[in-house]
């Protein structure tokens, strides 16, 4: 799924090969930006096709759309634009899944471009967890997992294991289990939070993610912007993933834990309008393609 990402697709597409050693492989680029022609950057490359749905359909809304048009495939592999892809990271994501009849999809470690491993594995959102990183965020990283969303501790990042989710750079999943799980949630999620929801899913319907360490891809990330408006987003959907999930009599408590989380960092850009949407359905409506989520004002 591409949005303004003509610079940062050659170096993701460059890399595939190399990632893929000697696997077949089909990229499909949806782009979502109608004001950007892809067309001559993507035909230097034989085994991509362009997708130009003429609008922003969100993050989820693009997968789906190139979910629907793929070829047969034994693996989708679904890919933010702002990635460079290590040497073998495909081919060793998929081994993985080859090796473990019960892992339904695997993630790779996530690198900076300076090659600094970063801290993308995750919990399941919980009130506790939300807590403690409101309060502590980056501190106390030894802190009792029930008070953290974020798994700190290097060790994790250093062994093969199923995990709850992880940050959605880079996510391969079989393609049985796409068709049997079905769309990404669009409505609910335009963007942020729908890699969430999507691995939950996985595990409803007794799958497992794997964290495959020895799979690395390096993330440039900034592609879908650091506006004030997609930070409110991104905060007010961690509060519609935790109502979807575990219920309406929760949600309020939950809520009140992001807001406190928006709060305590009000110095930080962005945090006002947050907080604003967090607080207002009216403001909630305004937020990035709101026309499309059916939770829009009430969550």
């Amino acid at each position: 799924m591409a949005y303004n990402s003509a610079t940062d697709l050659p170096s993701l597409l460059n890399s595939v090969d190399a990632a893929a050693r000697d696997l077949t492989w089909q990229a499909i680029v949806v782009n979502n930006s109608p004001a950007e022609d892809l067309t001559d950057l993507l035909a230097a490359f034989p085994n991509v096709s362009l997708l130009e749905p003429g609008e922003n359909l969100g993050y989820s809304g693009g997968l789906n759309l190139g979910v629907r048009a793929a070829p047969d495939c034994r693996y989708f592999t679904f890919l933010n634009p702002d990635l460079k892809l290590g040497p073998g990271a495909l081919t060793t994501l998929l081994h993985e899944l080859e090796r473990s009849p019960s892992a339904t999809a695997a993630v790779p470690a996530i690198q900076t471009m300076d090659n600094h491993t970063r801290t993308s594995i995750r919990r399941e959102p919980s009130i506790l967890g939300s807590l403690g990183e409101a309060l502590f965020g980056n501190g106390w990283p030894s802190r009792p997992a029930v008070l953290t969303e974020v798994v700190r501790d290097p060790a994790d990042y250093g062994y093969i294991h199923a995990i709850d989710w992880a940050t959605g750079a880079a996510l391969v999943v079989r393609s049985e289990a796409v068709a049997t799980i079905g769309d990404w949630d669009a409505l609910t999620f335009f963007l942020y939070s729908e890699e969430v929801d999507y691995s939950r899913r996985i595990r409803e319907a007794g799958g497992q993610v794997m964290f495959v360490p020895e799979s690395v891809v390096h993330h440039v990330e900034g592609g879908s912007g650091s506006a004030p408006a997609l930070l409110a987003l991104m905060e007010v959907n961690r509060v519609r993933y935790y109502r979807k999930w575990h219920g309406p009599r929760k949600t309020p408590l939950y809520a009140l834990v992001v807001l406190a989380h928006n709060t305590l960092r009000l110095h930080r850009p962005g945090r006002t309008l947050a907080i604003k949407a967090l607080c207002s359905p009216k403001v909630r409506a305004t937020l990035p393609h709101a026309s499309r989520n059916r939770q829009a004002r009430q969550w």
